[in-house]
């Protein structure tokens, strides 16, 4: 089973670790780093990206060179993050022109804290697990579903990143979800 990812927080101190990235401090940029790139990299991963690690730099890259321009609170800051993380992936799927393909990372998945193998291999096949499902489900399901469940985004928050009504992300979600529970019924998971 994937984890979600709201548990990541910056918590009272955002604001401060805001202001003092916006003023250029190399701590603040670090900080927000270490709070934020591995859920951007694993969602990164999760949507088959070429080069997940790559990519998340280049959305941090990106997003601390507009980081003047961001007004909000820690949840928009999130949601502005997982935003740019998708459309700097819509720029590597228009570039490569092809459906996106799942990312040969050599079986390897970060473990911040190893030293659990069965944790480890457990997680390795739910990671495997989550993405075959992925990319059994059309590319507008795939998105809505990993923004809400992978990186706990709102539907507005959503809508928002995708450029679509909060109708259709519902509607998006509603048929992604029935599609999961069929595949999973046809191999005899339970639910």
């Amino acid at each position: 089973m994937v984890a979600r990812l709201h548990s990541v927080r910056i918590g009272p101190a955002f604001e401060s670790v805001l202001a003092a990235a916006q003023g250029d401090s190399a701590w603040a940029y670090e900080r927000l780093w270490r709070a934020y790139a591995a859920p951007i990299a694993s969602y990164l991963r999760l949507q088959g990206a070429y080069d997940p690690e790559d990519l998340t730099s280049e959305v941090f890259l990106g997003a601390f060179r507009s980081l003047d321009g961001f007004r909000g609170n820690e949840d928009q800051f999130r949601s502005w993050l997982f935003t740019v993380a998708h459309r700097r992936l819509t720029d590597e799927r228009r570039r490569a022109g092809v459906r996106p393909q799942w990312a040969d990372n050599g079986g390897e998945v970060p473990d911040p804290t190893g030293g659990d193998v069965e944790a480890d291999v457990l997680r390795q096949l739910s990671e495997e697990r989550v993405v075959k499902l992925c990319d059994r489900l059309l590319p507008a399901q795939r998105d809505v579903l990993l923004l809400r469940l992978v990186a706990d985004l709102t539907v507005e928050q959503v809508a928002d990143a995708l450029g679509k009504t909060t109708g259709a992300v519902k509607q998006l979600q509603r048929r992604g979800l029935v599609h999961v529970r069929e595949i999973l019924q046809r191999e005899g998971v339970p639910l």
